[in-house]
């Protein structure tokens, strides 16, 4: 499973592609031009972390004349705290084995 989520977690790892990313989910589908004001980016720079951003499918964008409307992908994202969940829960278990283990008296 973390074989598909890996370019997901790699494009997320980028401050300013979080921040896009954020932005997109907190305000709703914008402008390039609009997310470099929430952004520290010259919007070619902007654009360039949307691109990849779309490549792995967590934006899509529609020309609006002559500027492209971005938007979130919920789906990857769900996908990824998906399996975050289920890390932690293995985590969990392994912490509870390893606390079962040092009390068993001895």
């Amino acid at each position: 499973m973390t074989e598909p989520l890996s370019p997901v977690f790699n494009a997320l790892g980028d401050p300013n592609r979080l921040r896009i990313v954020t932005r997109l989910c907190d305000g709703g589908p914008c402008s390039t031009v609009a997310l470099t004001q929430v952004i520290p980016v010259s919007r070619q720079a902007a654009t360039k972390h949307l691109l990849l951003l779309e490549a792995v499918g967590l934006v899509t964008s529609d020309r609006k004349g002559r500027e492209r409307i971005w938007r979130i992908q919920p789906e990857p994202l769900a996908d990824a705290s998906e399996y975050l969940s289920a890390l932690s829960k293995r985590w969990d278990r392994a912490i509870d084995r390893l606390r079962a283990f040092v009390e068993e008296p001895q």
